[in-house]
């Protein structure tokens, strides 16, 4: 069997990460066969730290056409991600992105149909799904463990993140540059755990973002969301980048009891008998279902990028189910368009979301963009890596 041509677009900090593994030989049955990036100089240092082998483009698609690769991981600005993918689907290559899917769901949903209509296996890099207690909550629920879901609360604020950090770049966190700020940068894989985890979208979102909070910055860095369910259950989500110590506390309640992870432990608090079962029968007053307290044992591991991007290849060679598949992208990206264009609105955002009118607030936000670190970010548009 031939081995896989792998091409890189983008050799920022992600993408060279990617290159690593690849050139380490650490994906079975693939290898990194050519790169692009936009800077020249960068070019010239993969030749001297890589080798002449590995063939070297200034733009994407030239190396799209180029025929030294069967698929491409594109690790560019989040813009990007869409119009890439979709050239790539046009030439025919298999395509894996780098999180987020994009910064508004039209061009996402327009990148899943390009994917579709490609017959070409498309993922994105969720490595948080590789996470053992991810996988283990997502297990518990799907199982009926924890019972029907009745409430979701996750509290994310260990993304602290300097005024040092922002200054760093004048992409950083601006709408013209990054398109938002700790929802598209810091938290699509919280977003993604999220619905992936209990295999439930809210049907409709309250939210409050607070912009420049305690930071010289355009975009949201204070969240506080509140969401509901098609079957009654509530959720919150609550995040920022500005406090220390911060929290990373995911809870999901449900008939059966409570589940919680924090600090790299999964803590299960199962009923004996199921709230539902024990309201019903129970008639004298005060109590409680009686409850057990369960350390959950987790295997230590998870691959994280490289573990995503082995079963990618997988799944092209020998046709294994995608752990994060590319379409599942809009999913995360819809909860912070959401919860952006709930409080532009200052009012309720039904799901699916008016993309219309979301593109129309996110261009005037971009309209306000400081035209400086606009201009910056058409520079550097294809050469920064995400995060």
């Amino acid at each position: 069997m031939a081995t896989f041509r792998i091409g890189l677009v983008g050799l920022g900090n992600m993408g060279t990460g990617h290159a690593n593994y690849l050139i380490e030989g650490g994906i079975k049955g693939a290898e990194l066969t050519a790169v692009t990036d936009v800077r020249p100089e960068r070019l010239a240092e993969i030749a001297e730290q890589w080798g002449e082998h590995i063939h070297r483009f200034e733009s994407p698609e030239e190396m799209f056409r180029s025929g030294t690769v069967d698929g491409v991981i594109i690790c560019t600005p989040h813009y990007d991600h869409p119009a890439q993918a979709i050239s790539a689907f046009e030439h025919g290559l298999h395509v894996l992105i780098e999180k987020p899917a994009g910064v508004y769901t039209r061009q996402v949903r327009e990148m899943n149909e390009a994917a579709a209509k490609s017959g070409k296996v498309f993922g994105i890099m969720y490595n948080q799904r590789t996470n053992p207690l991810y996988a283990k909550l997502k297990d518990l629920i799907s199982s009926g463990e924890l019972g029907e879901v009745r409430r979701t609360n996750w509290i994310i604020t260990d993304w602290y993140r300097t005024q040092s950090y922002y200054n760093s770049g004048g992409w950083r966190a601006t709408w013209a540059g990054e398109g938002g700020g700790v929802l598209i940068n810091q938290d699509p894989h919280q977003l993604d755990l999220w619905q992936w985890t209990t295999g439930m979208m809210p049907t409709r979102v309250r939210a409050f973002c607070q912009f420049g909070k305690h930071r010289d910055i355009e975009v949201e860095n204070d969240v506080t969301a509140y969401v509901e369910y098609e079957n009654g259950a509530t959720g919150v989500f609550v995040t920022s980048t500005f406090e220390s110590p911060g929290t990373n506390r995911f809870e999901v309640s449900g008939d059966r009891g409570k589940i919680v992870i924090e600090n790299g432990k999964l803590t299960f608090w199962r009923l004996r008998t199921p709230e539902s079962e024990f309201n019903a029968n129970f008639k004298s007053g005060f109590g409680q279902p009686e409850c057990w307290k369960f350390d959950i044992p987790i295997q230590h591991g998870g691959g994280q990028h490289k573990e995503i991007t082995e079963n990618w290849v997988s799944a092209i060679v020998n046709g294994t189910p995608l752990l994060a598949p590319g379409e599942e992208g809009i999913k995360g990206l819809t909860l912070s368009n959401a919860m952006l264009l709930s409080t532009w609105t200052d009012s309720w955002v039904d799901l699916p979301i008016d993309e219309d009118l979301f593109y129309e607030k996110l261009q005037e936000q971009i309209a306000k963009s400081d035209s400086a670190k606009k201009a910056d970010h058409y520079e550097t548009l294809s050469v920064k890596g995400t995060h």
